[in-house]
């Protein structure tokens, strides 16, 4: 990052306007907005795509970085989430399939109203890199990267913890949403409050998106729309984000152009990076220039850690 950007990341949280945006059904996602002035239209926007049941805010530092460094950029919480959450989840209807045609849908329609003309680019974590496949107006997006994407099919989990993951994921989360009504995550330190049907979504265990409760709804398969200029990062301590499960969702994104990036946290000198800890201001120097390179070019920068996982490897 040059001088001038570290100076104007201090500050940047200044940009950060909140917003309401109705979805297709009318539901009113919340969200925020960082907005250069004034319009150019050849700076991109970016939209990030949340995990599942992580708040948008999660990922404020991230969207400040890559504002600091010339980008527009978009944050939104998906329906039954903190800034788009009703006052009760018991037997509010939600899915992932929601959060990705109509929520995420909605999101890339904002962008292309707030920002004419400038490329559309979109950031994905877990979940929110399949939720980037199944927007109608996919083929908006110019540049994508996904970071731990997946839609957690169980036999794609580590070896090592697959049966302690599916037990949490598959039979105490939907056990317990059976008798609230809701999954009470805050409660429990299992991420955020979630949607009913999102659950049910996340427990399924077929290895097709199509097969999942809202999947079978779909008109399209995911990515079907999409054209985009993937880079899906992988971490290798990630007990999610296994080259199976990566490989799994990419073989989706079939109509664009794929790079799986796979990296251990030895590449970056760390000891552990896992799932959730990309976007932490702690990897703002190793892993956030890896995105921002992508996002501005399409392409992976000289001396960028890790290895191009091969189409061999995949699953």
């Amino acid at each position: 990052m040059t001088p001038t950007a570290q100076a104007a990341l201090s500050t940047t949280q200044l940009h950060a306007e909140p917003f309401k945006e109705p979805a297709a059904d009318g539901f009113t996602l919340g969200g925020f907005t960082w907005r250069h002035a004034p319009a150019d239209l050849t700076r991109p926007v970016v939209i990030i795509n949340a995990a599942t049941s992580v708040r948008c805010r999660h990922y404020s530092r991230f969207a400040d970085y890559l504002f600091a460094n010339g980008f527009d950029v978009i944050t939104y919480d998906y329906r039954g989430i903190g800034e788009s959450r009703p006052e009760s989840l018991k037997g509010f209807a939600a899915s992932w399939s929601d959060w990705g045609a109509l929520d995420f849908e909605a999101m890339l329609k904002r962008a292309q109203r707030e920002f004419p003309g400038q490329p559309i680019d979109v950031v994905g974590h877990s979940f929110g890199g399949c939720a980037a496949g199944l927007g109608a107006s996919g083929r908006l997006i110019r540049h994508l990267v996904t970071v731990g994407a997946q839609f957690a099919y169980w036999r794609d989990y580590a070896p090592a913890q697959r049966w302690r993951m599916f037990g949490k994921w598959h039979v105490v989360m939907p056990l317990i949403t059976m008798i609230c009504g809701y999954f009470p995550g805050k409660r429990l330190g299992w991420l955020e409050d979630t949607p009913a049907g999102v659950v049910r979504d996340w427990s399924t265990p077929t290895r097709r998106y199509e097969t999942r409760p809202s999947g079978r709804t779909l008109a399209e398969k995911p990515g079907a729309t999409m054209y985009a200029k993937t880079l899906a990062i992988s971490i290798t301590d990630d007990p999610y984000g296994t080259i199976p499960a990566i490989e799994r969702l990419l073989g989706y994104f079939s109509n664009g152009t794929n790079t799986h990036l796979r990296i251990a946290p030895e590449d970056i000198g760390e000891e552990e990076v896992g799932h959730f800890a990309f976007f932490r201001s702690a990897y703002q120097a190793t892993l956030w220039p890896i995105a921002l390179s992508w996002l501005q070019s399409g392409e992976l920068a000289p001396g960028t850690p890790g290895r191009p996982v091969p189409r061999s490897e995949s699953f």
